[in-house]
């Protein structure tokens, strides 16, 4: 890489930072290409990246940014998952570190709050942005259709005893 190269990957590092949720390092050790290759789809499905940066430009980018305390994470063949989902990429790398022995979680951080380890396998945990607004809209919608039954409840009771009247004095 020549100069010109580093300065923009350092500028677009910088710029990933400056827009992210949650920012979780995790550490290469021996990832084929084509397990290297699942792990970004699986990343991009869910809304996260993941980045192999040299460690010397990713600790310039970290700086001036909430995530500069991370810079002491960058030792080793280190990669970055990012998402503006505090849950998405920390969810993502938690499986696959799981199914994989040669990926490891190294730490993270949520804005200014360092993670560690166990961090980010509890902020994995939760339940996504998605899931969350589901919940509530499953929550705001259930008291609107009780609502609707005990408002119908009475006329329905009413249809019902005209209904009796009627077949009786069919009968």
């Amino acid at each position: 890489m020549d100069r010109a190269q580093k300065s923009e990957l350092v500028a677009e590092l910088n710029r990933t930072f400056s827009e992210v949720g949650v920012v979780v390092v995790t550490r290469n050790l021996g990832l084929t290409v084509a397990q290297s290759t699942v792990l970004r789809g699986k990343m991009r499905e869910a809304g996260a990246s993941y980045k192999v940066a040299k460690n010397r430009l990713a600790k310039i980018a970290v700086e001036g940014t909430p995530y500069a305390g991370i810079s002491d994470l960058l030792t080793g063949p280190t990669g970055i998952a990012s998402s503006s989902d505090p849950v998405a990429a920390a969810k993502v790398a938690v499986d696959f570190a799981k199914a994989n022995d040669k990926f490891e979680i190294v730490g993270g951080a949520m804005g200014d709050t360092l993670l560690d380890v166990d961090g980010v396998k509890a902020l994995a945990a939760l339940p996504s942005l998605d899931e969350l607004r589901a919940k509530i809209v499953g929550l705001v919608q259930a008291p609107a259709t009780k609502v609707v039954q005990v408002v119908q409840a009475p006329a329905g009771q009413l249809a019902r005893v005209f209904g009796a009247y009627a077949a009786k004095d069919a009968a």
